[in-house]
């Protein structure tokens, strides 16, 4: 990629009027971390540079601006929407510039980080079920319409039917691609929202090239995926997690026509994506960034050329979703995070008794003293230690019925009858690697810290530790 051009880095060097003049031009990053093994090149626009934190924030002025040429949007008025809350925001700050006031309407499994925010930018938020159909008088746009035609002198922003949405992409997000990858881009990803930008950014990259390919991700739940396939929505949308993205029906700012393929994702693989990029590429984003970029690597691994350029959308910043998707409790809560199994050491240090002592036989030891041993001490099995090495193990059940059958075996050593000697776990290997071990081949594990052994665990003990 080409250093950045000078023009765009004295962007920021001279005053601005208001901050609306500061919306676009956000940067384009490669990804490094997350792309590991990925011979294509993976670049992220980083729309969370936007003042009001996503991409949303290039619609809210077009959309007002259009309103006001048109006489809808007369001085004072009201501007109502129905928002997942990015647009909510981009609007808001629009209309703060310009003195108008806001209400919007959004679905409840949405974020409190958004409701808090566009509230703090004045608007008044009225929070709607979202188990309701797409007709139904309590969907969040529907309830938007009602309230725009109650409401005196008020307008609907309509960003899924307001074509000022794509032809704003058209005009910004598309150039900006084409210019920052210096035509050397040859598949753009993105979602479906209102389908805004992949249909204003789309149209625009078509018509530099017709050969770049057009990518939609979709969470498993919304019904576009199907609807591109087949040209027929089969079924109704169900329930999910990813905020902003996918739909119950079809926007009509949404071109399918630009779009060359469309793939389907679940929250789970969204949402750790967006971990991943966060932790991994120091690029905190919301879900829809997330699921956009696992569509964007899956690309990238089947082109597998470094001439091609991939570049994905990082929607939004991961602040939106504190309580949510950066949220252990929330994530574990919709089985969307394995719950911590601690380590081994933890394991062993929650066994009840005195737990660093390792009760053990030596290889000359008769099978009777071995027995005598495991009663005494309650156990079931032994390792069997020639001085710090495991040799071998022993079992109270196959020693018993060796005894049962040949009463003489009592007295022979226990080399001679003794198994597989128990696998030597450091303490700080992680519990999820000893379920796997025990539940395969061994029934019990020494564990050992600093070179030294300190204890043994069980099936036993590990079941107690995950059950507690």
């Amino acid at each position: 990629m080409p250093a950045p051009d000078p023009a765009h880095q004295s962007r920021h060097r001279l005053p601005y009027d208001n901050v609306l003049q500061t919306i676009g031009w956000t940067p384009l990053i490669r990804l490094n971390r997350v792309t590991r093994g990925i011979v294509t090149p993976v670049y992220g626009k980083a729309e969370f540079f936007n003042p009001g934190g996503s991409v949303k924030d290039r619609i809210g002025l077009p959309i007002i601006e259009a309103a006001e040429r048109s006489g809808e949007l007369k001085p004072g008025g009201t501007i109502v929407e129905g928002t997942s809350g990015n647009t909510g925001v981009g609007l808001a700050i629009a209309a703060a510039i310009k003195g108008y006031r806001c209400i919007f309407t959004m679905p409840d499994k949405m974020s409190q980080e958004k409701v808090r925010l566009m509230k703090s930018f004045g608007a008044e938020v009225i929070v709607t079920p979202t188990a309701v159909p797409p007709d139904h008088p309590d969907n969040y746009v529907m309830m938007a319409k009602r309230i725009a035609h109650e409401t005196p002198n008020a307008v609907l922003a309509n960003q899924f039917y307001n074509q000022a949405n794509p032809d704003a992409h058209q005009a910004t997000t598309g150039p900006e691609l084409w210019e920052q990858t210096e035509g050397r881009i040859t598949h753009f990803v993105a979602s479906v929202g209102t389908g805004g930008t992949i249909t204003g950014v789309g149209r625009y990259l078509k018509e530099r090239n017709p050969k770049i390919q057009i990518i939609a991700g979709d969470p498993a739940g919304s019904i576009l995926a199907e609807l591109w396939r087949s040209g027929v929505a089969t079924e109704e949308g169900r329930p999910y997690k990813v905020e902003g993205v996918g739909q119950d029906k079809l926007p009509s700012t949404l071109d399918l026509g630009v779009i060359d393929d469309y793939v389907t994702v679940n929250d789970r693989d969204a949402f750790s994506m967006a971990r991943r990029l966060t932790r991994e590429e120091g690029l905190f984003v919301g879900g829809s960034s997330g699921l956009i970029a696992h569509v964007a690597l899956g690309v990238a691994r089947r082109v597998s050329d470094p001439d091609a350029l991939v570049v994905t959308f990082l929607c939004d910043t991961g602040e939106r979703y504190l309580s949510k998707l950066y949220n252990d409790e929330w994530m574990r809560e919709n089985q969307m995070l394995d719950a911590e199994r601690g380590t081994v050491g933890e394991v062993l240090a929650a066994k009840p008794g005195n737990a660093s002592e390792i009760f053990s036989v030596a290889p000359g030891a008769a099978v009777r003293q071995a027995l005598r041993l495991m009663t005494q001490q309650g156990v079931s099995q032994l390792p069997v230690l020639d001085g710090a090495s495991c040799v071998g193990s022993v079992s109270e059940s196959a020693l018993t019925v060796r005894g049962l059958e040949d009463p003489t075996s009592l007295d022979r050593s226990v080399a001679d009858v003794m198994e597989s000697p128990f696998p030597i776990v450091e303490s700080s290997q992680s519990a999820e690697f000893v379920v796997k071990l025990l539940t395969r081949s061994s029934r019990a594990i020494l564990v050992r810290t600093d070179g030294a052994l300190r204890g043994l665990v069980t099936r036993g003990d590990l079941l107690d530790f995950l059950t507690r």
